[in-house]
């Protein structure tokens, strides 16, 4: 008996040993059906959205994580429409919620209905704004208005102007981004000699809008008395400068934007355009992509990620903030095509191919 006994005794320490490894290897991890990822993008009308954070954010998850589902839904503009597929996702078992919110306000309600079925939200390019957010992935906002606004100064400045009006094009007054960008922008434009003339909100970041508030500046200033235009980002830059050629300004005075579209960087190169702001989405999307897989694993994220706090009336959200860049004709080369984020077959197409020599890309 003893002999038997003893047998079982040697053999319990290995067995406990064992079933004690294994729950530390798993200890911060979660079975593979409950690994889902929800990524709720809010529109598509600015390009970046569907050319490439989505597709940046999908490739980097399936490189960390083949176990993990991809939940999307583009809300097309329609905080309505993103709460209802915010609902949809959580139904159908997302673990955790990458959401850039159409309104940075109503989106509180989809945070706060996460927080009911314990999701963690993380706030994606557009800060979420009086709500418990877990983390917030972007880009110094505030930042990128003093860029926009400084090139354009600079850019005055250096054709000998120290005085004129402006026209400013902001984003969309629901992006909670959009007053950061006018913000910054006005933090440099207020003091710089300048006059703004004319200034509007555009709805929904509507190219088809910001033409409508060009053609209204033309109508009320003249169109020889705008010497620059702030537009907030390159679609609202294109519908600008479409409407200044429709009523025969010329030459075009230098304008902003934000992004670095395709049709952006184009218009730069072709002279339309003066500046876009060079947003790195492929870091922006994989930090995203890398924090959404450490949380569907019930993990922390990487030591050294989080680099930084931004209050959004609620709470200081623990965030990671990129650095944004001034992206001019002289750039585009080391900047955009060097990070392969538009090749020069892309961009050097039919009447852009003589720019794009001039600009040494061919």
């Amino acid at each position: 008996m003893r002999s038997s006994n003893s047998g079982f005794s040697g053999r319990l320490p290995v067995l406990v040993l064992a079933l004690l490894l294994a729950s530390a290897c798993n200890r911060d991890k979660k079975p593979a059906a409950d690994k889902k990822i929800a990524l709720l993008l809010p529109e598509s009308k600015t390009a970046r959205y569907e050319s490439h954070d989505r597709p940046i954010f999908e490739r980097k998850v399936k490189a960390l994580c083949p176990e993990c589902q991809l939940i999307y839904s583009n809300a097309d503009q329609n905080a309505a429409r993103q709460q209802d597929q915010a609902e949809a996702a959580l139904t159908n078992g997302a673990t955790v919620m990458v959401l850039d919110p159409v309104d940075s306000a109503s989106a509180s309600a989809i945070v706060r209905r996460a927080k009911q079925s314990k999701v963690p939200v993380i706030s994606y390019d557009r800060l979420i704004v009086n709500a418990e957010v877990d983390y917030y992935i972007s880009f110094d906002n505030e930042k990128v208005g003093q860029l926009q606004a400084q090139a354009l100064v600079d850019k005055l400045k250096a054709d000998g102007k120290t005085s004129g009006t402006l026209v400013m094009i902001n984003g969309s007054p629901t992006d909670n981004n959009a007053k950061l960008f006018k913000a910054g922008a006005h933090s440099v434009l207020d003091g710089s000699g300048f006059t703004v003339g004319a200034e509007y909100d555009t709805p929904d970041w509507s190219p088809d809008k910001a033409q409508q508030q060009m053609e209204q500046a033309i109508t009320r200033l003249g169109k020889d008395a705008i010497i620059g235009v702030y537009a907030a980002n390159d679609g609202t830059a294109g519908g600008a400068i479409a409407a200044m050629k429709a009523t025969g300004v010329t030459p075009l005075p230098p304008v902003t934007g934000q992004d670095a579209e395709l049709a952006g960087i184009q218009r730069i190169l072709s002279g339309e355009q003066y500046v876009t702001v060079y947003k790195a989405i492929k870091p922006e999307a994989e930090a995203a992509a890398e924090l959404a897989v450490a949380l569907a694993r019930g993990q922390q994220p990487e030591a050294g990620k989080v680099n930084g706090k931004v209050n959004n009336g609620k709470k200081d959200v623990p965030s990671i903030l990129l650095t944004p860049v001034a992206v001019t004709r002289e750039n585009v080369k080391s900047t955009v095509v060097a990070d392969g984020f538009w090749t020069a077959a892309q961009l050097c197409t039919g009447a852009y191919q003589r720019a794009c020599e001039s600009a040494q890309l061919q």
